[in-house]
């Protein structure tokens, strides 16, 4: 599991990254793997503070806190970089941009969501199976406790030579 900490830090760096090189750059192109680098270090920060809320460790208000920071940092920077698309005109590109995210975010939710139906598909299995040995575990206690039974009433009719007659 990864540090929430050091994920949100890894954000922090990535932006201060990003703008030192847009002072530098000769155009967008050349600042493309750097942005993308700091759209995954977003989506690793996400996921490493999601992870800690689920895990139970800290508080409540300062894993909210983490990622709303996280995410307002993101947010400001996203419209950094929208202006710089505008001021160079590549609008059409930044709106190019936003639409394959759409479709990828969209592809993303898809998938998560046919793997939690894989998952929960697997779990009902897992149930059932569970409920057919245990049905099957009662069937063979019964017939135990028949056979138990009837051979003691053997033994009894043996010992006192009194049944059936």
């Amino acid at each position: 599991m990864i540090d929430p900490i050091t994920a949100l830090a890894g954000i922090q760096s990535a932006i201060s990254m990003v703008k030192k090189a847009a002072g530098v750059a000769q155009d967008l192109g050349s600042l493309a793997p750097m942005i993308g680098k700091l759209f995954d270090a977003k989506s690793v920060a996400t996921k490493a503070v999601l992870q800690a809320k689920q895990s139970g460790k800290g508080s409540n208000m300062g894993t909210a806190l983490q990622i709303e920071m996280a995410l307002e940092q993101a947010r400001a920077f996203e419209e950094e970089l929208k202006l710089l698309f505008m001021q160079t005109g590549k609008i059409d590109v930044w709106q190019k941009i936003k639409a394959r995210q759409a479709e990828m975010d969209l592809a993303d939710a898809k998938e998560i969501s046919a793997l939690k139906a894989e998952a929960k598909k697997a779990k009902a299995k897992e149930q059932e199976q569970l409920e057919i040995g245990l049905a099957i575990g009662a069937v063979f206690f019964v017939l135990f406790l028949v056979f138990v039974g009837i051979y003691e009433l053997m033994e009894f009719c043996q010992t006192t030579r009194r049944c059936g007659r």
